[in-house]
């Protein structure tokens, strides 16, 4: 009777093994292989590269068109112009933080 009851123990174990993996792939996404053969899922999770990538990517017009690239670069400079009239604009060449240390 203890040899059937410590079989029925280990089927019972490895179902709720299976179970429980089970579950957690769900929950959390993961690919299930329990015979650990091989399987492209390793393949699929790599980022795309190359053509694949340019194509997930819709087409930036923002790139081509002179107007809206002369108007950000307005908006840039009018930014850049108000930051020096507060003084908080870029330093001169040769007077940054790095050479008012080197002058110490």
């Amino acid at each position: 009777m203890s040899a059937a009851a410590g079989g029925l123990r280990q089927l019972l174990t490895a179902a709720v093994t299976a179970g429980a993996a089970e579950a957690r792939a769900a929950v959390f996404g993961h690919a299930l292989n329990p015979t650990g053969k091989r399987a492209a899922t390793k393949l699929l999770r790599k980022k795309f590269i190359g053509e694949q990538l340019a194509q997930w990517y819709p087409y930036d017009i923002k790139r081509d068109d002179p107007l809206v690239m002369a108007r950000e670069e307005k908006e840039r400079l009018a930014k850049l112009e108000m930051l020096k009239r507060r003084g908080k604009g870029p330093p001169k060449k040769g007077q940054g933080r790095r050479a008012v240390k080197r002058n110490k």
